[in-house]
């Protein structure tokens, strides 16, 4: 008995306090996301603060007229149609008194006219202005978006963009863009003057008869709480279809850009299957929004037209009664349409807010991404020195190391050959030399002239080490926008495009081409071949004529006879150069000063050709084997 007593009484309390714990982290979870999804609305909206305001004024002042006009309509029924004696507590009756107003005369209906002829132009005046700063307003936000979307983006690390889609990053700046543009310039001041001709229609109201107005009043709550409940279960709706569409867009992307390769391998159902089917996910996702939107509007047509015909019952009733006036009845129905559309289209408000708070978020995905910074003591980059790999080890994403205690250096002016098997870490290598990953600490150090590549700054230590990427990517500009892309003014740098068009041996392929140096390249460099993209961008690395140099398998694609031509002129170009040549062919590396052998991630070999080849190891096995398929070739040839 005392077990079971004890256990009835232990068990709510550890039970009770997690739950509260998780419900506080939940909490301060919520507001950590509000306070931040804030401070970034505040960063975009800088320079639209008064445009916005301006737009809620003129929209208050629209608001102020639409108002009076009922209350103008309703005394001119009671005191002209009517004939009875105006409330002399009215505001109407008190501006008629004060301006000294005869509104018993036959001009009594041409002046109540004009009066609201006045407030209708008044009215558009005000409306034209909201408009024009809203306007305004919507487009400077959405370039402060665009511009700070951009801007970050262009500084985030390499890494985070291996893990991103590029359709998906296109949609963001998009789409969501547009989304939350609309909503802050459209629904948000809607939002700021809705609430306030509410509280004036019911203040309306309440000077014109209590118990009508609390009639009224009485299903605001049920519409507010109705539409709140309707947010809640929208927005996880809208979000799914939001990523969804950015799949599809993914889809779309990838398949233009790839298009060649589908083409190649026959792939074109495939592909249509696969974009098919994430267009049903797409559409089936918003049908579920079009039920629910439906469903919404649907309850809250019949909660307005209950409250519609209860105003009117309620007015009607009392207007028989003698308590109100026919034009007193007339001003309450107005008011009440006033206040129903208003509380009415809070749902379609509601709806694009969370649309709204989806796109921010995933605004907010690339926003709070962190971007490359330099360390507090940053210096500039001195090629002048050795360049020393120090136990570098790296892996991606906690996986396995792809490089592993690898230690050498390489002396100033030297050049360097690196080879090894397909995810030997050939490529990785000169990444980390470049920052586009940066080493943990713990994981070793890369020394330029004996500084840390981490506390030199980036833009200094990129202009002084240039690479050729192993593919090779060109804009959709001209080849010679292309090749001297680190100029600012290309005109004055065509003496150094041609050296490098010339030492690439490009020469004779630009001349065959009508436009020559202004022939377009199309997108990716669609209409050059892969030799071509890849002496093109060799040209442009040795048009900019970095100290420190890598060609990363950047001549894989070139015939041997071009490769040599290359590598003589790069050695003829380099040297007063530190230069590292990652290859898979023994003949593009064995002129180096050393050579590196990856395996597995580790230096398996290092030393001269010579030396190499006299260790019988993997270096000598790759030239055995390839000198062996390149005797074979010719022997077939010359047959």
């Amino acid at each position: 008995m005392r077990v079971f007593l004890c256990e009835r009484i232990l068990r709510p309390k550890t039970r009770s306090h997690p739950l509260r714990l998780n419900q506080s982290n939940v909490f301060v979870m919520k507001t950590k996301k509000k306070t931040k999804s804030l401070k970034l609305i505040r960063s975009f909206m800088t320079g639209c603060y008064h445009l916005f305001i301006l737009c809620i004024i003129s929209s208050l002042l629209a608001s102020l007229c639409e108002l009076i006009i009922p209350r103008i309509i309703s005394f001119a029924i009671d005191t002209v149609l009517g004939g009875s004696s105006a409330d002399s507590s009215s505001l109407p009756q008190a501006i008629i008194e004060k301006l000294n107003i005869n509104i018993h005369g036959d001009n009594t209906i041409l002046i109540f006219a004009v009066v609201i002829c006045v407030l209708a132009a008044l009215l558009g005046i005000f409306k034209y202005g909201e408009a024009v700063f809203d306007r305004k307003g919507s487009e400077k936000l959405a370039k402060n978006m665009r511009d700070g979307l951009f801007g970050h983006i262009v500084h985030l690390p390499f890494s985070w963009f291996s893990k991103q889609k590029t359709g998906d990053i296109i949609q963001r700046c998009t789409s969501d863009v547009e989304l939350v543009r609309d909503f802050l310039s459209e629904q948000l001041t809607y939002v700021v003057t809705t609430v306030i001709m509410i509280a004036l229609s019911l203040v309306f109201m309440f000077s014109v008869n209590i118990v009508v107005a609390t009639v009224s009043l009485m299903f605001v709550p049920l519409i507010v709480a109705f539409s709140l409940i309707f947010h809640m279960k929208i927005s996880n709706q809208f979000e799914k279809a939001d990523e969804n569409e950015g799949k599809l867009s993914a889809i779309c992307q990838e398949n233009l850009t790839g298009v060649r390769v589908v083409r190649a391998f026959g792939q074109e159902r495939y592909e249509i299957s696969k974009y098919k089917k994430q267009n049903d996910l797409y559409t089936n996702d918003w049908i579920r929004l079009g039920k629910i939107l439906s469903v919404y509007w649907a309850v809250g047509d019949i909660i307005s037209g209950i409250q519609v015909m209860s105003v009117l019952v309620a007015s009607t009733v009392l207007c028989v009664n003698g308590t109100l006036s026919v034009g007193e009845l007339v001003s309450l129905v107005l008011y009440n349409s006033m206040l129903v559309w208003p509380v009415r289209s809070l749902g379609r408000t509601i709806s694009e807010m969370s649309k709204a708070g989806v796109s921010l978020k995933r605004i907010d995905g690339i926003m709070s991404a962190e971007t490359e910074k330099d360390a507090p003591d940053a210096v500039e980059c001195d090629p002048e020195g050795d360049i020393s790999f120090s136990h570098v080890s790296y892996s991606f994403g906690g996986e396995k190391k792809v490089l592993d205690d690898v230690s050498f250096t390489v002396k100033k002016g030297q050049t360097v050959g690196i080879i090894g098997m397909t995810g030997s870490g050939k490529s990785t290598l000169v990444s980390l030399l470049c920052r586009l990953y940066d080493l943990d600490e713990g994981d070793g150090k890369i020394t330029i002239n004996g500084t840390d590549i981490r506390n030199i700054k980036l833009e200094s230590l990129r202009k002084n080490v240039g690479i050729v990427l192993q593919e090779p990517f060109l804009f959709s500009r001209t080849l010679k926008e292309n090749i001297g892309i680190s100029f600012n003014a290309i005109e004055e740098h065509e003496f150094e495009i041609k050296e490098a068009v010339r030492e690439s041996c490009l020469e004779d392929t630009i001349d065959n081409f009508t436009q020559g140096y202004d022939t377009k390249v199309g997108e990716r460099g669609v209409t050059l071949s892969g030799g071509q993209k890849q002496r093109t961008a060799i040209a442009r690395l040795l048009a900019t004529d970095p100290p420190i140099m890598i060609f990363d398998d950047s001549l894989s694609a070139v015939d041997s006879e071009t490769d040599a031509k290359i590598r003589r002129a790069i050695v003829e170009h380099s040297r007063d150069k530190t230069v590292f040549i990652i290859s898979h062919r023994t003949q593009t590396i064995a002129g180096s000063d050393f050579i590196i052998v990856l395996s597995g991630g580790k230096i398996a070999e290092s030393g001269t050709h010579e030396e190499l080849m006299k260790e019988h190891g993997i270096y000598r096995k790759l030239y055995d084997i390839q000198h062996s398929f390149a005797t074979e070739a010719a022997e077939e040839v010359s047959a």
